[in-house]
């Protein structure tokens, strides 16, 4: 089946477009992506399921994936311990080319279907473990190799795409397809496909936190405390749940490190 991603754009004559028009356009091909999502929510739960299942007995996610596949994986590893206080190996982002590649392209790459499981092994991976593949075009030699890997090592194993049956999908056990169609700029997945693995990111990532109890209510109670902002977030939230003015609720999340923490130690004592 053709890749739709590599599909000509609607549209003609880009470089003859004033600028605003260009702006609309991009903009009403952006508009179709939540819904393209939308419609992958049944195999996102799947996913979820398995991903909190095999968290919640010691395991890892990992992500990998290339070019911008990969570098959106590795934004959303890098994100999840300083939002939900998680250590920093409990999501994994692998880019094929190396954290190097986060920069610039490293050329052919994404075309060794070996490499994917190398890079894996340097985790000290088993089969209690997550991986899930992220390739706009569902094609991708290095993330294919690593999916197949993982499946024959008893790992779990998950894909984002954004093409119907894919070869990468094929090798997934909990395949999530995100069919976003063709670019505005005719093959540059990281347009409407990016943002489409973007979004089904952040709603795998997120929800499995919060099943995994690094939320409470609606609030980030196990955020890190590393920058002004942040603090000054904290200590609302503590202010709120427990009544205390903002000079000693400021005080015991210093104390305490933590939200959650300084609430918990706070109502011990009343």
């Amino acid at each position: 089946m053709e890749n739709t991603t590599e599909q000509d754009s609607y549209y003609q004559n880009l470089d003859k477009m004033p600028i605003a028009e260009l702006l609309q356009h991009i903009n009403e091909q952006d508009r179709t992506v939540p819904d393209a999502v939308a419609k992958a929510i049944p195999q996102l739960e799947k996913l979820v399921d398995i991903v909190v299942d095999r968290m919640s007995n010691g395991g890892r996610l990992f992500y990998i994936g290339a070019g911008t596949s990969g570098r959106l994986g590795v934004v959303d590893a890098s994100e999840c311990p300083p939002t939900y206080g998680i250590p920093f190996d409990w999501v994994v982002g692998i880019i094929a080319g190396g954290d190097s590649a986060i920069r610039k392209a490293v050329e052919f790459a994404e075309d060794d279907e070996q490499q994917a499981w190398i890079d894996l092994e340097e985790y000290e991976i088993s089969d209690k473990d997550v991986v899930v593949g992220i390739a706009a075009s569902g094609r991708t030699p290095y993330v294919i190799g690593g999916l197949k890997a993982a499946n024959e090592h008893g790992l779990a194993t998950g894909c984002i795409v954004c093409n119907a049956d894919s070869p990468v999908a094929a090798v997934s056990q909990f395949p999530v397809e995100v069919v976003t169609g063709p670019e505005f700029v005719t093959g540059s997945t990281r347009m409407k496909a990016g943002t489409a693995q973007k979004l089904a990111l952040n709603m795998l990532s997120t929800t499995v936190m919060i099943r995994l109890g690094r939320v409470k209510g609606n609030k980030m109670v196990d955020m890190q405390l590393t920058n002004n902002k942040l603090v000054d977030r904290g200590t609302r939230m503590v202010m709120k749940e427990t009544g205390l003015d903002e000079t000693t609720a400021a005080d015991i999340l210093k104390q305490f490190g933590s939200v959650r923490n300084a609430v918990n130690e706070y109502l011990k004592t009343k």
